[in-house]
């Protein structure tokens, strides 16, 4: 049960209601798109029990740094100077840490109504689901003249494959970074999907990515970068044909990549 909210500073959108609207409230089953989380809060009867009718909740996004942390009610660490949204349960406290305030705690009505929305329309597939297909991500490619890496990237094609993953991906698939999207035929993309697959499950194996502040939800950092391929090795002999691996800068973020072995 959520007790209450408190706020801090303003984040990258409003709330959109009234903190005092959410108490009361249950938790239902968090659910992801994307980078973005919804947690439904279901509206409790008289008696107790859940209405059945689709539920009102917070989309949340975590920005370039932001973090969750849950705490025992016995044990609630104090606020820390970045510390910008609490969730009071009865459970717990659930604390919403972000340096650059880059993040966001929405209200929507629901999940398929705007806010929420509006800003998960322009969402691509999840790349470990069955839609994402060398058809599918073909077509999403087509008629783009800008890089294959940009264009996976935006997001708006297929969902998760941030910038390490991307390199690493690429570097699978034998790809030049630099090939323009629409230059990536029917073979290649099957290709880059088994690709993508493939490093997005290693790097779940790992824990993920630690370059600078990122842990889990137990706090231990990730490892898939100590075992990259290309990414961070600028200068160093390929680990597959002892080239020198390669950096670049494809809309103001570094791609990795080694010459010998990846082609446009």
């Amino acid at each position: 049960m959520l007790l209450r909210v408190w706020q801090g500073k303003a984040l990258r959108w409003p709330l959109g209601v009234s903190p005092s609207v959410l108490a009361g409230r249950r938790i239902g089953a968090l659910q992801r798109r994307g980078k973005y989380l919804w947690m439904p809060l279901e509206p409790a009867s008289a008696g107790g029990e859940i209405r059945a009718e689709p539920s009102p909740g917070l989309l949340l996004h975590l920005g370039m740094s932001g973090s969750l942390d849950l705490f025992s009610s016995a044990a609630v660490a104090p606020r820390r100077l970045h510390d910008h949204f609490e969730w009071i349960t009865d459970r717990g406290v659930l604390r919403l840490h972000d340096p650059r305030r880059f993040g966001a705690v929405v209200w929507s009505v629901s999940l398929d109504l705007p806010p929420a929305a509006g800003l998960l329309a322009g969402l691509g597939v999840e790349p470990l689901e069955p839609g994402f297909t060398a058809a599918r991500l073909r077509a999403g490619l087509a008629g783009r003249r800008v890089s294959v890496k940009q264009a996976l990237l935006a997001g708006d094609v297929v969902v998760g494959v941030g910038n390490i993953y991307c390199s690493e991906a690429l570097f699978v698939a034998g790809i030049d970074p630099r090939t323009p999207a629409n230059r990536v035929g029917p073979v290649r993309c099957a290709r880059l999907v088994e690709a993508v697959r493939q490093v997005l499950g290693r790097a779940l194996e790992a824990g993920g990515s630690t370059l600078r502040d990122f842990h889990d939800a137990q706090g231990r950092a990730g490892a898939f970068q100590e075992q990259a391929a290309v990414y961070g090795r600028e200068g160093q002999s390929c680990r597959r044909c002892g080239a020198k691996v390669q950096r670049i800068q494809q809309g103001q973020r570094s791609t990795y990549f080694c010459p010998s072995c990846q082609h446009r």
